[in-house]
This record gives C-alpha cells, sequence and structure tokens, in this order.
C-alpha cells in the first residue's frame, strides 16, 4: 500500500461538492503561502537597501565629527562606537561579542 493509498483510506468520506471546495481552499493556502515568500524577499532587500544608506550616513558623520573635532585642535581618543552590521548576523553588539568570544558561538551552533 503506497502513502497516497493510506491518506485516502484514511480519509472522510466527502461529497464531491465538500471535495471540490477543500481542493479550492488547499489551493489557495498554497498560493497565499508561496506570496509570503515572495513578500519577504522584497521586505528583506529593502531592509538591506536602508541599512546600506544609513551605514553610508554614520560614516559620513563620522567623518564630519573627526574632521571638525581635528579643526577645533580636540583629540579625540575613542572612535565613535559601531560599524557596519551584516543583517544576516544580528546586531553591531553581536558581533562584536562574537568578536571577543568565538567559544560562544560554537556553543550556539
Amino acid at each position: 500500500m503506497t502513502h497516497e493509498d493510506s491518506i485516502k483510506e484514511n480519509a472522510m468520506a466527502l461529497t464531491k461538492e465538500q471535495e471540490e471546495l477543500y481542493r479550492k481552499t488547499m489551493a489557495e493556502a498554497k498560493a497565499q503561502y508561496d506570496s509570503i515568500d515572495e513578500e519577504m524577499e522584497k521586505e528583506i532587500q529593502k531592509t538591506r537597501e536602508t541599512l546600506a544608506k544609513l551605514q553610508e550616513s554614520k560614516k559620513s558623520f563620522q567623518q564630519i565629527y573627526e574632521s571638525t573635532a581635528k579643526l577645533l585642535g580636540i583629540k579625540v581618543d575613542v572612535k565613535i562606537e559601531g560599524g557596519p552590521v551584516d543583517i544576516d548576523s544580528g546586531t553591531n553588539e553581536d558581533q562584536e561579542e562574537k568578536k571577543q568570544n568565538p567559544a560562544k558561538e560554537a556553543d550556539a551552533g
């Protein structure tokens, strides 16, 4: 007995109308499921683009900060915290912790 035969054997007896309704519902659910995957990919791409723009702005403002401090003769000992964030790897703080604690990442995996 195949898997499909087993499923059919365990299925409730449905009228033709009920079967058509359930098949239509199943097809609609599959279409919605597939469209959500596409929408998720679009949103991830938009987020990556936004993040790239913000990182460029941050870099520019850091350069302005350091340049104006130099013009004013103010020594800047510490760079502005933060840097690029890889959207697939979590927050900047997560990345810093991974750099300082590589064993912790191995334990998580």
